[in-house]
C-alpha cells in the first residue's frame, strides 16, 4: 500500500537519508509531497532549481508505481530525478514520460581536505548546473561571503561568462554569493543555493574570462563547501557529464560522483 510521509524525519527513515532526496524533501510543508511503497521512495518538490522535481529512490517495481501516483496526484510539470539505472528504468514503464538528460549529482559529508600546493589551473566559464564579507575579499584572493551591494556585479559577471547559470541573484532560493576578488575585481563566484535543512547546495560557479587559469574557481568552492557542510551538514551539487575540468575539481575536493538521469512528462 503507498503510505504518504509528511515529516522529513519520516522520510529519513524511508531512504536511509539518501542525500538526493532529502534535499528534494525540503518541498514538504510548502508544496511538496512524499510516498513510499515497497522498498521505494519519492518526494515532489516545487520550484527547486528552477523546476518541480520528483526525486525517486530504490527498487525499480516499487518506483514505477509510485512515480504514476506522484505523477496523478502533483501533476505532469515533475520531472522524475534520481540514479540514471533507476530512472531509466522508470521512464520506460511510464506510459508518457521520457528522457530529459543526463548528469552528476555530487556530495560532500566532510569538511574539505587542505588543498594541494599548487591549485589546479583549469577554470572553466562555468560550473554548475549572510553577512558582508567584502572586507576579506582583496588583492589576494581570498574568498568570503558578498555582501548585497555586490549583486549587480555577480549578475554581470554571469551574463558575461556563465549564461546558462542556473543560480542569478534575486531568484528564488538562491540565499548567498561568494566571491574572490583580484585587485579588486571580482574573479570569480559560487552560491549557496536551493539548499535543504541537511543537504547545502552548491551552484552558480564562475570565473570571469580574464582570471581563468589561476585556480580561483576551486579556492571559491572549496571555501563554499565548508562553508556549507558547517551550515548543513554535507553539501551537494549537480555538474554536466560533458565538464572534466569542473568534475576534476570537485573530486579534488572532497566530492563523490553519482549520475543521474531526469526525465519529463511530453507534452
Amino acid at each position: 500500500m503507498i503510505r504518504e510521509l509528511r515529516a522529513a524525519r519520516d522520510l529519513r527513515a524511508a531512504c536511509g537519508d539518501d542525500d538526493l532526496v532529502m534535499w528534494a524533501g525540503q518541498g514538504l510543508g510548502r508544496g511538496g509531497r512524499a510516498w513510499v511503497l515497497g522498498d521505494a521512495v519519492v518526494v515532489g518538490c516545487p520550484q527547486v532549481s528552477r523546476r518541480d522535481r520528483l526525486a525517486v529512490w530504490g527498487g525499480t517495481s516499487c518506483a514505477v508505481e509510485l512515480v504514476r501516483h506522484a505523477l496523478a496526484e502533483l501533476g505532469a510539470t515533475y520531472r522524475p530525478l534520481g540514479d540514471a539505472e533507476l530512472v531509466g528504468e522508470v521512464t520506460a514503464k511510464v506510459d508518457g514520460v521520457e528522457e530529459s538528460g543526463r548528469f552528476s549529482w555530487m556530495s560532500l559529508t566532510r569538511a574539505p581536505e587542505e588543498p594541494p600546493a599548487r591549485q589546479g589551473s583549469g577554470d572553466g566559464a562555468s560550473w554548475g548546473s549572510s553577512g558582508d564579507g567584502a572586507g576579506r575579499l582583496g588583492s589576494g584572493g581570498d574568498p568570503g561571503w558578498l555582501g548585497e551591494g555586490a549583486a549587480a556585479e555577480v549578475a554581470a559577471l554571469l551574463a558575461a561568462d556563465a549564461p546558462h547559470s542556473y543560480a542569478v541573484p534575486g531568484v528564488a532560493g538562491v540565499s548567498r554569493w561568494a566571491g574572490v576578488r583580484v585587485d579588486g575585481a571580482l574573479a570569480a563566484v559560487a552560491a549557496d543555493a536551493w539548499s535543504a535543512p541537511s543537504v547545502g547546495l552548491l551552484a552558480g560557479v564562475a570565473t570571469a574570462s580574464g582570471f581563468r587559469g589561476r585556480g580561483l574557481a576551486e579556492r571559491v568552492c572549496r571555501w563554499v563547501s565548508e562553508e556549507l557542510v558547517a551550515a548543513y551538514g554535507r553539501a551537494a551539487l549537480m555538474v554536466d557529464d560533458d565538464n572534466p575540468v569542473a568534475i576534476g575539481v570537485y573530486e579534488r575536493i572532497g566530492y563523490r560522483r553519482r549520475r543521474l538521469l531526469a526525465s519529463h512528462v511530453a507534452t
